[in-house]
């Protein structure tokens, strides 16, 4: 049967996992921190603040790495990009395993950040460019479904490292494990061409075009999607196992366990996301996410559940917390002409990480004097209604040729 990933064409399609593999890998390499928080706040005797400020350290450089990435892309290419991100966040998150102390691990933590961020954005508009229009929300859409992918290896990963091993060293296998990612770089070299609609661009424009008078209220419109959707993702996604371990005591494997039945519901998420953007458009479909996510959160956070009712309702927290970003990207593609198409999108997605990298420390400021549950659900909830408004401002894109 005739389907939209043979119309990609060989070239298409092996670019297709190249940006899907080089975004599992990316997952895999940040998820491992969420993961060994517990870990290393008994090892290391680390407070909430100070477990909360590394991952903001990391999110708030990963921001500015993904605005350099998308600057990048639009005047190297894409491709290249992508490679190099791809090495730079690998050896960083190996480096981390190395460290003997909390600012040691600030700073490893904070340079793999910049190629964290860098991924998405030469990854993004390079999927996006090579995929037509009628099918765009699909293929990037299912692109971001990586992040499931690499999530559930790191919970694997993780679980089996921490269980096997003495903890001293288990968590810095787990950081080990992710110089892997840079061997992809080989085979990204070697098969995958830039978009034609980027090789027939006669030049980039300057970066500063995306605040000029014609695109800058589309800038500031993206990023507000761009900052409610990751403030309440990496609210929920950074503490989930602390809160989990520490207030409702499960161990490393049930643990594990729960954070399963959230990610199997990331991966649902993303692909009935992924359709939903051609079948129904853009915002419509993030409007209904991010409600489903708004009222999730704050389910799941606030109210007294059992440990029996919370693991079911994982599921459809995953569903919707990480469906939303299935569609981010095409919109970004579509909102943003070709000559500062890395510029734009880079900057929209990464700016909103950038505020969003707040949450985490914040956070774990505010649970010192508040349960950690309804710090996450009041945090949260704020940001997915954010994301309902700012989707509601912006145009329908679906179907929009690129320029």
């Amino acid at each position: 049967m005739h389907t939209w990933f043979d119309d990609l064409g060989a070239a298409g399609r092996r670019t297709f996992w190249a940006c899907f593999g080089g975004y599992a890998l990316d997952a895999l390499d940040v998820q491992i921190y969420t993961l060994v928080i517990p870990t290393l706040m008994q090892l290391w005797g680390l407070t909430k603040g100070e477990a909360g400020v590394l991952a903001t350290v990391t999110l708030l450089l990963s921001a500015f790495g993904g605005w350099g990435a998308g600057l990048m892309a639009d005047r190297i290419g894409r491709v290249r990009t992508l490679q190099i991100t791809v090495v730079w966040f690998a050896v960083f998150t190996f480096l981390s395993g190395l460290t003997q102390n909390y600012q040691e691990l600030l700073v490893t933590r904070g340079l793999q950040g910049l190629g964290f961020g860098g991924e998405w954005a030469a990854g993004s508009v390079l999927i996006g460019e090579a995929v037509a229009g009628r099918h765009r929300g699909k293929a990037v859409g299912l692109v971001q479904s990586a992040w499931a992918v690499g999530w559930g290896a790191a919970v694997v990963l993780s679980t089996l490292a921490l269980s096997l091993l003495p903890r001293e060293y288990g968590w810095r296998v787990l950081f080990m494990v992710g110089l892997l990612p840079g061997f992809a770089v080989f085979v990204v070299r070697r098969f995958v061409p830039e978009p034609t609609v980027y090789r027939s661009m006669d030049r980039p424009a300057s970066w500063l075009a995306i605040f000029g008078p014609r695109l800058r209220s589309i800038t500031l419109r993206g990023s507000l999607i761009a900052i409610g959707a990751q403030g309440g993702y990496y609210a929920i996604v950074t503490w989930l196992p602390t809160l989990l371990s520490t207030e409702r005591h499960l161990s490393i494997k049930s643990t594990g366990g729960y954070l399963a039945v959230v990610i199997i519901g990331s991966f649902c998420g993303y692909l009935c996301s992924a359709w939903l953007n051609d079948a129904l458009g853009r915002r419509r479909t993030l409007v209904i996410f991010a409600i489903g996510a708004l009222a999730l959160v704050l389910a799941y956070t606030r109210l007294s559940l059992s440990n029996a009712l919370a693991l079911p309702l994982g599921f459809p927290l995953g569903f919707f917390a990480s469906g939303i970003f299935s569609g981010m990207g095409a919109i970004y593609t579509e909102l943003f002409p070709t000559a500062v198409r890395g510029s734009g999108q880079g900057f929209c997605y990464n700016s909103g990480r950038g505020v969003a990298a707040v949450f985490p420390a914040v956070i774990g400021g505010a649970a010192a004097h508040a349960p950690l549950g309804e710090t996450i659900g009041l945090f949260a909830g704020g940001a997915y209604g954010l994301v309902i408004l700012s989707a509601l401002l912006l145009p329908e894109t679906r179907d929009r040729g690129l320029t």
